[in-house]
């Protein structure tokens, strides 16, 4: 099933949150969004779900000759979080990937001010955090997300998206307290693959985004 485009995605997505929340399992949400692909789905989400709209920012750490092979990310105030195995299998270490984990922490915050304007995050600690993404196809970058948001001590973490790779939710399964996806296709390919229009967005329509829910 491919959807439309993220809106439409968003819409889905909020069905199967909506029927968690009618079932008590879903009490005072916060819907947190990865920018910036994850940021009109999650809308839709918080529309449905009546709920604030805030963004987590995570950074893909890539591999030094092959900077689009993510071996870790990095979220929030926590350290970066690697992909052990995988580190093996290339020969690296964190201490070669330090500059790397550095310059995208610093991309990270700058995007943090960008998006938020200098305000505080979104209080956590006792709430429902639903961190939505437009899909999800390794899991390690929603994994460091996850790992942040814990530490803002929510009641319940939920990872949601439209589509999850089966190894992404296998992943993520002790990450979130629930997995919720519209879709697990056993052949998943890329995101993008799953969308009749999956343009990039750009900061501008995320701002304009969050503006809207401000």
């Amino acid at each position: 099933m491919q959807f439309p485009d993220r809106r439409e995605a968003g819409r889905a997505l909020a069905g199967k949150l909506t029927d968690l929340q009618e079932r008590g399992l879903l009490d005072d949400p916060v819907v947190l969004a990865l920018p910036r692909g994850g940021v009109p789905v999650a809308d839709e989400v918080a529309r449905v779900l009546n709920a604030p709209l805030d963004v987590v920012v995570a950074r893909k750490i890539g591999a030094p000759f092959q900077p689009e092979l993510g071996v870790g990310a990095v979220a929030g105030d926590a350290p970066p979080l690697y992909d052990p195995v995988l580190l093996g299998q290339l020969g690296l270490t964190e201490d070669e990937l330090r500059p790397i984990a550095e310059r995208e922490q610093t991309e990270l915050r700058r995007r943090e001010n960008v998006y938020r304007h200098g305000r505080p995050p979104l209080e956590l600690e006792g709430r429902s955090a639903v961190l939505v993404d437009d899909g999800v196809a390794t899991g390690s970058t929603a994994r460091a997300a996850l790992r942040a948001v814990r530490r803002a001590h929510p009641a319940r973490t939920y990872l949601a998206a439209p589509v999850c790779s089966p190894q992404a939710v296998e992943l993520l399964s002790d990450a979130a307290d629930q997995v919720v996806c519209v879709e697990v296709p056993p052949a998943f390919g890329s995101v993008g693959f799953w969308y009749e229009r999956f343009p990039q967005l750009t900061d501008g329509e995320v701002l304009d985004i969050l503006h809207v829910k401000g």
